[in-house]
């Protein structure tokens, strides 16, 4: 299960305070101060691991303390740091200051910790006030507290593909196609209650992280349905790739209708998103009609589909290398998207 929202209370361990002692030995009737100084406390960092996918630990647990130094003791000894506690979360986590609305830091890039929460210093003990006119100090420092504060985390899903459509459309189909990922697929709608990401292996070892989420209707913006929250893990992909079913009966929604309720709803979430390069594809051509209402589709809304069946994989290594050199496109600065060939079956029109 994916938890993409948590708040966590976050403290840095206390310093140890200095020691008072003065230096007692056999033999030695003028012993000097000898107190140690306390030792530094441990610090909160966050950093984001490859193995972990999920805001899930920090939902159930909302206390996360580092250690205390330990104070100093006689003899000069020094007291032990606190040891530093890192917490380990998902890339593409956005850490936030709750209470004053600022984003620390955005972990996009995996193994680059960053600090959070400094750990208090270690007071001073008492050997360190001694001086010529001062041999007998009794002054000595309280170890400071380290900083605490309450964070906000929100997970962004990373990928270069986002997957989006109307409940059914066949998105959690297409991406067992490409994919190892294996969501949960059946005949009602919503069978996808969270974001899944796969990675589609194409030809010469080349990669494309795809991200399929919940399916929007019409009215999301508002709430309808699972509502648009899962859209801001899209937000970060180069590409979305718009699934539209051209091949079932469903009553009062054309494909037309499709593309345009998703498109509006995209819109109404952020204007980033909308403006986001999109590949059109046409789901479900395998199906009585299906390549007709491609076309019709194509024709109706004046922009390129591309016909697939992701249940038969009918056009769908094509549609994959299109997505390959649109996203590469825009790796590589480009963000225009190069016109498609006129597809096989519209050169008969």
């Amino acid at each position: 299960m994916i938890v993409d929202e948590a708040e966590i209370y976050v403290r840095a361990g206390k310093g140890g305070d200095g020691c008072l002692s003065f230096r007692r030995e056999k033999y030695v009737p003028k012993g000097g101060p000898d107190g140690g100084d306390g030792g530094s406390g441990g610090s909160v960092f966050a950093v984001a691991a490859s193995n972990v996918d999920t805001l899930l630990d920090f939902a159930g647990r909302h206390h996360w303390i580092a250690e205390n130094g330990q104070p100093g003791q006689g003899k000069n000894k020094t007291g032990r740091c606190g040891e530093d506690l890192t917490l380990r979360l998902p890339p593409g986590t956005l850490i936030y200051d709750r209470d004053k609305e600022i984003l620390i830091k955005d972990l996009s890039s995996i193994g680059e910790p960053v600090c959070i929460a400094n750990g208090g210093k270690g007071g001073k003990g008492n050997a360190r006030f001694a001086r010529p006119d001062h041999q007998t100090p009794r002054e000595f420092e309280e170890g400071t507290p380290g900083e605490a504060r309450w964070l906000r985390l929100e997970l962004k899903l990373i990928a270069d593909v986002g997957i989006v459509g109307l409940p059914n459309a066949g998105k959690s189909t297409l991406l067992s196609r490409l994919s190892a990922a294996r969501p949960k697929i059946a005949d009602y709608p919503f069978t996808t209650l969270q974001p899944c990401l796969g990675i589609a292996e194409l030809p010469a070892g080349r990669r494309l992280v795809m991200a399929d989420i919940p399916g929007l209707i019409e009215g999301a913006h508002e709430g309808a349905g699972l509502g648009d929250s899962f859209l801001k893990h899209i937000e970060r992909t180069r590409a979305i790739l718009h699934v539209i079913d051209v091949g079932s009966e469903v009553v009062g929604v054309s494909p037309e209708g499709a593309y345009r309720t998703i498109r509006n709803e995209l819109e109404k979430y952020s204007n980033e998103l909308a403006e986001k390069a999109e590949i059109i594809a046409a789901n479900k051509v395998d199906l009585t009609g299906g390549m007709e209402a491609a076309v019709e589709l194509a024709g109706a809304i004046g922009k390129e589909v591309l016909p697939i069946s992701a249940v038969t994989g009918r056009g769908v290594p094509e549609m994959a290398e299109r997505l390959w050199a649109v996203v590469a496109r825009i790796r590589n600065g480009v963000g225009e998207i190069e016109e498609l060939p006129t597809p096989p079956h519209r050169r008969h029109e």
